[in-house]
């Protein structure tokens, strides 16, 4: 009984929707106790074209906007009115310099076959020389390794030899300073500097001293082969 009263509600529906303009959508719409009709309104704008008389800028005029002066709203134009735009078909025709340019325009995107093959053959010989140019960077980067490696080492231990000399130097200098004040000297103080500026004076005086007596004896000493 339930089911013979909705249809005949339906058929109420559709009898009430007879009058309702053709723009008017009618769209079915489920709910828990059935099916129900709902509408929805469509109204487009027309399209608004005077054919009999059509707005034609005034390329003359000095108030008509330079863009509707151009040869892409004549195309514009003449696409719309045809020849009520009073346009010639012959001007809309590109130039000989904008049709060169669609021409380089179309080979630089779409190029032919031959010059796509080409281009892609010359990719991949550029990619193998540069593969190749850096297999041989790393083997000869690699043949390096050995000597790096033993260089390294040694300016590490020639460093570590550096420290452990100029800390028994310091605490030779500490040591001395103690002997001759009497009590430990900061070594950040002027006495202590002053100090070491006069030893260092003196061990250099020593080396020279000591360069003039070997340059000597070598000078004094006879030639190889005499007796």
């Amino acid at each position: 009984m339930a089911a013979s009263m909705l249809v005949q509600r339906a058929a109420a529906l559709c009898g009430t929707f007879k009058g309702i303009s053709l723009s008017k959508a009618v769209l079915p719409v489920a709910c828990h106790h059935g099916v129900m009709l709902q509408t929805r309104c469509y109204n487009p704008k027309p399209l608004k074209l005077n054919l009999r008389d059509p707005y034609i800028p005034d390329k003359e005029n000095e108030k008509t906007p330079e863009w509707q002066k151009t040869a892409r709203y004549d195309r514009k134009l003449f696409g719309r009115y045809g020849s009520a735009s009073g346009i010639e078909p012959v001007s809309l025709w590109p130039s000989e310099k904008e049709l060169q340019e669609k021409i380089e325009e179309e080979k630089e995107w779409n190029p032919p076959l031959e010059v796509m093959l080409k281009n892609i053959e010359a990719k991949e010989k550029e990619e193998t020389e540069r593969r190749r140019a850096k297999e041989k960077l790393i083997a000869a980067n690699m043949s390096k390794m050995p000597k790096m490696i033993e260089d390294w080492r040694r300016e590490k231990r020639e460093t570590k030899q550096k420290l452990k000399e100029e800390k028994a130097r310091k605490a030779k200098l500490l040591a001395e300073a103690r002997e001759r004040f009497g009590y430990n000297v900061d070594p950040r103080s002027p006495k202590f500097l002053e100090m070491v500026a006069e030893i260092e004076k003196e061990e250099k005086k020593k080396r020279k001293l000591l360069k003039r007596r070997l340059k000597e004896e070598q000078g004094a000493a006879p030639p190889a082969g005499q007796s």
